[in-house]
């Protein structure tokens, strides 16, 4: 069995001394582990870091074998995103994410997406609204999709403002008033259609992860026995400290 995919570092796990076992992203064959021996060499190991984006073959005896990964990089960006306060939380918590996947199932739009986030993640705010619009990715690929298009209760499909936490679909401003107070916010970014768009807040960003964050543990941690990660929160608590203005100076009171 052999086949040639590019993928994404998910994780490395050493295996005996040089060896590892290496989990990849990939474009047409899912989530797949193989065994790259010499892992841990000065040449390989910048190649293998979470984020990075590689060509891979495997080859294998038989399909349900381990295998073994032959491979090099095409996009090496880890070290830069790593370097952003908001980087390592993010990339663990995408990783993550991908690990809710089935093994060697194929999800071509998911790893592009996953592209495209981690090609846009310098920053923190921008890299905030990828995140949380993959969150809303991974929930319709495991089949608990939000319906954010048009109202649940109307069926309009304009000033959608609320998210209903019980059916998760979209509720127009209107339809929503009179229950405001037990709805979801449905943050601008996620109305625009445009994660790189002016006009939204830090708030909106928040109400995006606590959006996403209420279905993923209901429909699909929750029944898994596990809860969110806490790279997520960390990452969410990166994005607070930014947004906070500094604080003022203190005042010098020492004479002259």
């Amino acid at each position: 069995m052999e086949w040639t995919d590019d993928g994404i570092v998910l994780g490395v796990r050493r295996h005996g001394e040089s060896a590892a076992v290496v989990e990849l992203l990939t474009r047409e064959h899912g989530r797949h582990l193989g065994l790259v021996r010499g892992a841990s060499g000065a040449r390989m190991r910048p190649v293998l870091q979470p984020g990075n984006t590689v060509r891979a073959v495997w080859r294998a005896r038989l399909d349900e074998h381990l295998g073994m990964y032959a491979i090099e990089g095409l996009s090496l960006r880890a070290a830069a995103l790593i370097a952003a306060s908001h980087g390592v939380y993010g990339i663990t918590h995408l990783a993550a994410l991908a690990r809710l996947l089935p093994e060697r199932d194929p999800h071509e739009d998911i790893y592009e997406r996953l592209v495209l986030t981690l090609d846009d993640f310098t920053d923190a705010r921008g890299a905030a609204a990828h995140i949380v619009r993959f969150e809303l990715a991974i929930l319709a690929e495991l089949g608990f999709g939000l319906d954010l298009d048009s109202c649940a209760a109307t069926g309009e499909t304009t000033d959608l403002v609320y998210v209903s936490p019980k059916s998760g679909g979209a509720v127009s401003r209107a339809a929503g008033e009179p229950w405001r107070d037990r709805l979801l916010p449905l943050p601008a970014f996620l109305r625009d259609g445009d994660a790189t768009s002016e006009g939204w807040t830090d708030q909106d960003l928040l109400d995006g992860f606590r959006l996403t964050g209420l279905f993923l543990l209901r429909h699909v941690l929750e029944p898994r026995g596990q809860a969110h990660s806490d790279a997520r929160a960390g990452f969410i608590n990166a994005l607070t400290r930014m947004s906070r203005p500094p604080a003022p100076a203190a005042a010098n009171n020492n004479p002259d």
